[in-house]
């Protein structure tokens, strides 16, 4: 596995507003591209590429209609959304999965995967010992070419949720 470079990061927050104004006019990021995802959102990037995925991603949560957001990240108490705790995972980019899946495996680790819809983007989020989440994130073609390919593998140990 060849980790090239940390992807972003994500913030879960009850206030969206209050978020990006922060990190587009003060930080000086750009809202740009967010796939379709069922829950709020938004996507800041560093100048006017968009080839990276974003820089930082705003995970809104909507009081009213949960269920999007817990089925695709996993439920968090509002309270522990301050400070660190609003850090939701850190991501990476990667390749080769197949490695990353006997290493999972090996560790014992359980994981969960999907496919962005949109971005040719495959995913695989797990745990790490301190319950922070990291997020690998693999060109989609090599999900699509693993024979055992599907969501929600499960090696036997700590959760990742």
């Amino acid at each position: 596995m060849a980790i090239s470079k940390l992807a972003h990061f994500s913030i879960r927050t009850t206030d969206m507003e209050a978020t990006k104004r922060f990190y587009v006019d003060v930080m000086g990021f750009k809202e740009g591209y967010r796939p379709p995802f069922q829950f709020p959102g938004i996507w800041l990037y560093q100048g006017g590429d968009e080839a990276d995925y974003g820089v930082v991603h705003i995970i809104g949560i909507d009081p009213n209609d949960p269920v999007g957001l817990a089925e695709y990240l996993g439920d968090r108490p509002k309270d522990s959304l301050h400070g660190s705790g609003a850090v939701d995972h850190v991501a990476f980019l990667a390749t080769d999965l197949p490695n990353m899946h006997r290493r999972l495996k090996a560790a014992g680790l359980a994981f969960r995967e999907r496919t962005v819809p949109s971005l040719g983007l495959h995913q695989v989020f797990v745990d790490d010992p301190s319950g922070l989440t990291v997020e690998i994130n693999f060109p989609a073609s090599e999900a699509a070419a693993a024979p055992d390919a599907h969501e929600d593998r499960h090696g036997g140990g700590q959760s990742a949720g």
